[in-house]
Parts: structure tokens; sequence; C-alpha cells
């Protein structure tokens, strides 16, 4: 088993995503493809020029690897944008390029659904590595931007 250092832990939220710990686990059915989900609806960050708060919903899918991303660590590298500011591009794939050096996914796919500010939403997507034959992957849920709610 991986050492871990955050889950069944009191750990403070991370100051920023740098300091944040992103772990892993093994992946305890290396000889299947299959697809996890994590969905967070509540993910916020700050602005970088008004330094007002930006909302979004972000959906992530992997096909993982070797590993798989230890869910505590990523609710608290999510958690640690809360204070960080960044234009709504940079964090959406910031998102998604941690987790896949983290855990090097066979497949992932990062869909940053953003809130409107300014009476437009912006919504951010990425992907990298190739969806194996055979793993059903739905889609994410999110409605277009109709109140999503």
């Amino acid at each position: 088993m991986a050492k871990l250092t955050q889950l069944g832990k009191h750990v403070k939220q991370p100051a920023s995503p740098d300091k944040a710990v992103l772990e892993a686990v093994p992946n305890p059915h290396t000889d299947t493809d299959y697809a996890i989900r994590f969905t967070a609806p509540e993910f916020t960050t700050l602005c970088p020029i008004t330094g007002q708060p930006d909302f979004a919903h972000f959906v992530i899918d992997y096909v993982p690897g070797a590993k798989i991303v230890e869910s505590k660590s990523l609710k608290l590298f999510l958690a640690s944008f809360r204070n960080a500011a960044g234009f709504h591009e940079a964090t959406s794939l910031a998102v998604g390029k941690r987790i896949a050096r983290a855990i090097r996914p066979k497949y992932i796919r990062v869909a940053g659904y953003w809130y409107p500010r300014g009476g437009m939403p912006i919504d951010i997507f990425w992907q990298s590595g190739k969806l194996p034959p055979g793993v059903w992957l739905p889609e994410t849920g999110v409605q277009p931007y109709r109140g999503r709610g």
C-alpha cells in the first residue's frame, strides 16, 4: 500500500495548489480497463483581475493505469484553488494536468463548467490519451447553461 500522509488524519486546507499534495494508491484492478469519475459541483477560485470568486462544476473522468487518485487528497487539492487566482482556462488545465502527472492514467478528461460572470458562462474541456476500447464513459451530465440547476 502507498504511504498516505492525509487519509485518516486532520489536515489543513493547502494554502495554494502548489502546496497541495495529490496522492495516489495502487490500482486494485490493473487487469481491467474501467472509468473513474469525480464530480466537484462547488469548485471555487478567484478572478486574477478583480479578485472576485469564480464558481465551476468540474467533472473529472479517467481510466487508471497502475495508480488511482486518493480521493481525500483530490478534495484538498481542489479546495486549494479557493484562494488562488487564475483564468478559467488556466485553472481547468492545471487541474487536469496535475492529476495526469500524479497518476499517469491511460485516459483522462476534465470538463470545467464555469458559471457566468458578466452574463457569459465559459466551459473548458481537456483530455489526454485515448479511451480504451470497451470502456463505457457516460456524458458528463451537466446541462448547457440555463441556470445549471
